[in-house]
């Protein structure tokens, strides 16, 4: 943000919706009534200048349109298109000509405070500005006014202006606007931050204000403001980027279990849930996320899962029906996919349930076939030699897990005692 606030100034807004509604003392003129005969073809050529950006033009048709008819609706126009013309000092002296200096006339009277801005006659156009206000009390003329005041520095002044425009409509866009002021010009950023804090409570938290928070928060590293802000958002609109978003600020904060309620409530991104499950070792739930994307996908990748998950969250491993469960799907998941992982933990669970015990060896053989010296799959092979009472094979394999990546494990570790254990026990007996 630069040091001073660009203050996109309100012309298009005065001209196009402030001066057709607000403030017209002067009786309104019908304009289905003519006042001579080829007033509707002069209509249409000004029209038509007009939409083709031909201002000139159009000034030249609208002021016919005017000095034939009388009618105010043909000066105002004529006076817009001269400023689109940049003909300001026309339009100036046009309006005053009508006018002699009365206020009457706000519509008369904006264009000639427009004017007067856009020859950088800033106190002229303030004294009228801030006379206009008095009188209209319109929200867009204090608009006008603040835009007046910024550009002389007056900072302080273009705030209370802004305030008053918004206390009559509790506009965002003027907020956002005021909100800016206090932040960058005034360096007010408390202040700033909590009227669109406030705004939001009552009003909601549209994009603008949203938006505005979450730039304000980041400029005062408040990253608790941000992920409160996006998570507003999210509840709103349920945007997928927003809740991107909130999920890196949760992975970068580690708050996992807030992460992990965050998605259950929304039900969004079964994938990562499934990485928090594994993460925070709630396996339970993994294996019924795992199965349940297993059905709706039929990727023989979560039949594995399930099938580690399912293995993991037992309350007893050595339950008939839930080694069943498992072996079949790691089973059904090894015919399928060639995966060292699925195929080493169906290994593992023959060998050391005693189910097969060959079964089980010849897995891990499989396996490393593709991964010769992969610390855990070897670890496995191990396991199985001492289930076949084969310790000192095993003790010869472990020696090498040891160092091996993955050799300090605490069930590699427990594995090198109980085969030690093996060996030495045999060597007594001897």
């Amino acid at each position: 943000m630069s040091k001073k606030i660009i203050a996109p100034f309100f012309m298009l807004l005065m001209l196009l919706s402030a001066c057709a509604s607000h403030g017209q003392t002067t009786p309104k003129q019908s304009l289905s009534q003519k006042s001579f005969e080829a007033e509707d073809a002069y209509i249409l050529y000004a029209l038509r200048a007009e939409e083709i950006g031909d201002s000139k033009s159009a000034v030249k048709l609208f002021n016919t349109l005017y000095e034939k008819s009388s009618k105010k609706e043909y000066l105002y126009k004529m006076l817009t298109n001269q400023i689109a013309s940049r003909e300001y000092q026309a339009v100036i002296q046009k309006v005053d000509k009508v006018t002699l200096g009365s206020l009457d006339d706000y519509k008369l009277t904006r264009l000639k405070i427009i004017a007067l801005y856009q020859l950088h006659k800033y106190e002229k156009a303030q004294k009228i500005a801030a006379a206009l206000v008095t009188k209209s009390q319109v929200t867009n003329d204090y608009l006008l006014l603040s835009d007046i005041y910024l550009k002389q520095s007056k900072d302080t002044l273009a705030l209370k202006s802004l305030e008053n425009a918004y206390g009559k409509e509790y506009d965002e866009k003027i907020l956002d606007k005021l909100s800016v002021l206090l932040f960058v010009n005034l360096n007010r950023p408390k202040e700033a931050i909590a009227k669109l804090e406030t705004h939001s409570r009552i009003r909601g938290c549209s994009e603008i204000i949203c938006k505005r928070l979450i730039g304000f928060y980041s400029k005062t590293q408040n990253l608790d403001g941000i992920l409160a802000t996006y998570l507003r958002m999210y509840e709103k609109d349920k945007n997928e980027a927003v809740a991107k978003k909130i999920i890196q600020i949760y992975g970068y904060k580690k708050e996992y279990q807030s992460m992990i309620a965050f998605l259950e409530k929304y039900d969004i991104d079964a994938e990562t849930l499934l990485e928090l499950y594994t993460v925070t070792k709630e396996y339970k739930k993994a294996f019924h996320l795992a199965d349940k994307l297993y059905k709706n996908s039929g990727d023989i990748s979560y039949l594995g899962q399930s099938a580690i998950f399912e293995y993991e969250s037992a309350n007893k491993q050595n339950n008939r029906k839930v080694l069943q469960s498992v072996v079949k799907k790691l089973e059904a998941v090894v015919k399928k996919e060639n995966s060292p992982l699925y195929e080493n933990y169906l290994g593992y669970v023959l060998i050391d349930h005693e189910i097969d015990i060959k079964k089980g060896m010849q897995h891990i053989q499989n396996v490393l076939l593709v991964k010769p010296d992969s610390g855990y799959y070897l670890d496995s092979l191990a396991w199985g030699y001492y289930k076949l009472h084969q310790c000192t094979k095993a003790k010869k394999i472990m020696e090498k897990v040891v160092k091996l990546e993955g050799g300090d494990d605490p069930e590699v570790i427990k594995h090198v005692k109980i085969i030690n254990k093996c060996v030495n026990s045999k060597k007594v007996k001897k």
